[in-house]
């Protein structure tokens, strides 16, 4: 299939949400921000890159979404940072999900939008009583996280005793 140029693709855009830590160390909602897409071969692709960071991440006073937004400003920005990635994706592919953060904090979201999980404590959640949702997760580690002073550290929450801990 092929796009004249110009013209709208009828595909649903996709919203980025980025999680992060408030003072008090809960998890909370960053940012919540439409794609942001490049055309090129005359409209007949785009390529959007959610988030980029160093690998591995450091999120210590949001160096890694400094260095994404760095990024993306330089107008330098391909498909891919050099040594960079991001940290845990989770995509919604079918559905809607509800994401689930700390102080009753949460968002939902349809299919094609993103989460970028910044070792924030999360849940999900499927809104609906009679569809199922399908989620894809990308997962990749980061350096040790303090936040306020306080070191950060994975709790499986009720996977606990069913996964092996990561270490972080």
């Amino acid at each position: 299939m092929s796009f004249n140029p110009g013209q709208i693709s009828p595909l649903r855009g996709i919203t980025r949400h980025i999680t992060g830590h408030n003072d008090a160390g809960k998890a909370v909602i960053h940012s919540s921000t439409p794609g942001h897409w490049q055309s090129f071969e005359q409209a007949a692709m785009a390529f959007n890159v959610v988030y980029t960071s160093q690998f591995p991440a450091n999120l210590n006073k949001d160096t890694d979404i400094t260095k994404h937004e760095e990024s993306q400003q330089s107008e330098q920005l391909g498909l891919v940072n050099p040594d960079g990635t991001s940290l845990d994706y989770g995509v919604v592919l079918e559905g809607e999900i509800e994401m689930i953060l700390e102080d009753d904090e949460s968002v939902i979201m349809k299919r094609g939008d993103v989460a970028v999980q910044r070792a924030t404590m999360h849940g999900w959640r499927n809104p609906s009583d009679t569809e199922w949702a399908r989620l894809l997760f990308v997962l990749q580690d980061c350096q040790k996280l303090s936040v306020a002073g306080v070191e950060m550290g994975e709790d499986l929450g009720i996977a606990t005793g069913l996964l092996k801990p990561s270490g972080n």
